[in-house]
């Protein structure tokens, strides 16, 4: 009687070992993957698109995100808006909505610090102190809202102190936010006007036209924080997100387009 042998398969290959493990990997990082809403102040459009992008490939985690002014901000979440963070164009908005309940206490932080700029599409029309603004043959001056945009504020404390905030006024076109007063600029309505530094830089240049970088102490320091808002403390992206911002990574795509902090 023959004895009955038994069958050995071979083992996988190690590569198709690790391939199933990474599939594995993937499928849980999918399966916890969130999504996060977030109102971003409107001169931190251009780099906290690349943020989210790059939030979402190390993480899974996705954010959604509204661009817009500080001030109208403020109002939507005081009267119920969805946000879970807030990145804000200054410090005090945060500050406020904590006073108020709206902001998980000790969630906020400074994300960057801002510089203002007098900035013109056209080149060699600015000058490297500003002088145009008493000088110059320009018919219209674009800032934004003070009274929303805090880059708008500084710009009329820069104005004030020059001593200049009476005669230029009537030449003022006023954006919403800065958003707006850029394209007022860019698409020749205004001139020159007063934007974010961040909006007309790349790669640590003035992309386009002219500009004069306004020295810091002729205004009040643009600190930008942001802040975990009550919506968003059980979300765990919006917590990831808010740890994201600190990271290496997410400070070097920010002082790329010239924030400090």
């Amino acid at each position: 009687m023959r004895a009955s042998a038994t069958m050995h398969l071979p083992a996988p290959p190690l590569r198709h070992a690790f391939g199933a493990m990474a599939l594995t990997l993937c499928a849980v990082h999918v399966a916890h993957a969130g999504q996060v809403s977030v109102a971003v102040a409107a001169n931190f459009t251009a780099p906290m698109q690349k943020i989210a992008a790059a939030f979402e490939a190390d993480t899974g985690h996705k954010a959604e995100l509204s661009f817009g002014a500080t001030g109208k901000f403020y109002a939507q979440i005081t009267h119920g808006a969805p946000f879970q963070i807030l990145l804000s164009a200054d410090d005090t908005t945060p500050a406020r909505l904590e006073r108020e309940g709206k902001v998980v206490a000790h969630s906020r932080f400074t994300y960057a610090i801002g510089t203002l700029v007098l900035w013109s599409a056209k080149e060699g029309y600015v000058d490297a102190k500003g002088a145009v603004l008493k000088t110059g043959d320009f018919k219209h001056l674009a800032i934004a809202n003070p009274k929303l945009a805090p880059y708008g504020l500084a710009a009329t404390q820069v104005m004030d102190k020059l001593g200049l905030a009476a005669t230029l006024q009537p030449r003022f076109v006023q954006g919403e936010n800065i958003a707006q007063t850029y394209q007022f600029v860019a698409t020749g309505n205004a001139q020159l006007g007063f934007v974010a530094l961040s909006q007309v830089m790349v790669d640590g240049k003035i992309s386009q036209g002219s500009a004069w970088q306004v020295p810091a102490d002729m205004h009040g320091p643009i600190r930008q924080d942001a802040a975990l808002l009550e919506n968003g403390k059980s979300n765990a992206a919006a917590t990831a997100l808010m740890q994201y911002l600190k990271t290496d990574k997410a400070k070097a795509i920010i002082k790329s387009y010239g924030y400090s902090f």
